[in-house]
């Protein structure tokens, strides 16, 4: 079986956008990207209307990780959408186990745990994936 190369390509080694030859930032640990998308301002922020206590439920904690959205103080120990702490029903849902190994990917050093209300307000995972993944700050 054929090696691919040892570097994408892209100017200097770092990766470039498709179909264009200029160079991207790098990936670094603890630090959002966001691709083609476009920063809002002053935005309402979507809130899981289901009423559900998600206590007992299981969440992924990170390192503190600042919202993406302009002047936005936030500062985000969870996995979170529009400020909300995601929640997954079951700890080894594979969508929890996805987003977990995403951010072990940039450092930001997951640890599944179980839920509590004193971390914050939540929502269900799938809610939050129902209502299109609104995100606070970023239009898709």
């Amino acid at each position: 079986m054929a090696e691919g190369p040892a570097r994408l390509p892209g100017a200097f080694g770092l990766l470039s956008h498709p179909g264009t030859f200029g160079p991207v930032e790098p990936w670094e640990p603890g630090r959002a990207v966001l691709d083609e998308e476009e920063l809002l301002e002053d935005e309402e922020l979507w809130t899981d209307d289901s009423d559900e206590d998600h206590a007992g439920w299981y969440c992924v904690s990170t390192n503190p990780f600042p919202c993406p959205a302009d002047g936005c103080t936030f500062v985000a120990e969870y996995m979170t959408a529009a400020h909300l702490i995601l929640v997954w029903e079951e700890r080894d849902d594979p969508n929890l186990l996805r987003h977990a190994g995403r951010a072990m990917a940039v450092g930001r050093n997951p640890r599944v745990v179980t839920y509590e209300p004193a971390f914050g307000p939540s929502a269900s995972y799938y809610a939050w994936e129902a209502a299109g993944r609104p995100v606070h700050g970023v239009r898709r």
